[in-house]
């Protein structure tokens, strides 16, 4: 997956740091540069506002905001190319815009509204759910592993997963973790006779089939190992419990080709909110 950078969305939140913290890891173990934006609506109006003392409070903030992003960045991880920009639009345009840098895009699940129209956690599931790039929610309170193995996990659907599958395993290759491939299945129902039958074994192959189905590059990948896992079950609380003490939760998201956007699902919209660790959103190609 070609992924020119890594961007992480600042507020001056303590969940919009963490992202940066997860950014720069990720940037990292990538060998890409890391970018911090900062989205401000006033910038809008500073052309026709060149001496505008009432903006300068606002300007001088929002680029401490960046400066002192960018050092924490630096000083986790001092080989990283670490650029900032402030984007003059409102942060849901500003970043689904971003698609231009062809990122990987990383938010905090919420931020404090430091300022107007910075209230990063407000348009997360939103960008996550319209964005043309990868997205990472960055959940729960675990530090990710310095050094494997840890484990990413790829939470397989019905539909077509392959995009998803390949961001998966540039993450564990790059963190030297495991990739586990997990499909939720449940007993079909047979009514075609006198009685109800619940059919446990059909939907078990069939899950099995399916998890073998899923396509993994060959190359680039040495010392990777997979396991895949059918589990019986409601397919929210099956990764929800696979996604414990993971390091990256991976789930595809699908386009609509009657409405502009992706089409999260229910699944994607629960771990959104709920995944003990971050969560990646991966658009089908």
């Amino acid at each position: 997956m070609s992924i020119a950078c890594v961007v992480a969305a600042v507020d001056g939140s303590p969940e919009s740091l963490r992202a940066v913290d997860w950014a720069v890891d990720d940037a990292f173990r990538r060998g890409v540069g890391l970018r911090l934006v900062i989205a401000s609506v006033w910038e809008q109006f500073e052309q026709e506002t060149v001496d505008d003392m009432e903006l300068a409070p606002e300007r001088k903030a929002i680029e401490e905001v960046l400066d002192s992003a960018a050092e924490r960045a630096s000083a986790r991880r001092p080989g990283v190319a670490v650029d900032t920009e402030l984007l003059a639009e409102d942060i849901l345009s500003a970043l689904l815009g971003l698609q231009r840098y062809s990122p990987l895009l990383v938010l905090g699940t919420r931020g404090r509204g430091g300022f107007p129209g910075l209230l990063l956690g407000s348009v997360s599931l939103r960008v996550a759910a319209r964005a043309a790039y990868p997205v990472v929610v960055v959940r729960g309170e675990r530090e990710p592993a310095v050094v494997g193995r840890g484990r990413v996990v790829l939470g397989v659907g019905s539909h077509d997963v392959s995009a998803a599958a390949e961001f998966a395993v540039e993450e564990a290759v790059a963190g030297h973790a495991d990739l586990e491939l997990v499909h939720a299945w449940r007993p079909e129902i047979d009514m075609s006779g006198m009685s109800v039958v619940m059919d446990a074994g059909a939907a078990a192959d069939r899950a099995q089939n399916l998890l073998g189905a899923v396509p993994l590059p060959e190359t680039g990948t040495g010392g990777l190992r997979v396991r895949r896992k059918a589990v019986q079950g409601r397919s929210a609380s099956s990764l929800l419990r696979a996604a414990a003490g993971a390091d990256l939760l991976v789930l595809g998201a699908r386009r609509r080709h009657d409405h502009p956007g992706l089409q999260l699902g229910s699944v994607n919209h629960a771990m959104l909110h709920h995944a003990p660790c971050p969560v990646a959103i991966v658009p089908a190609r």
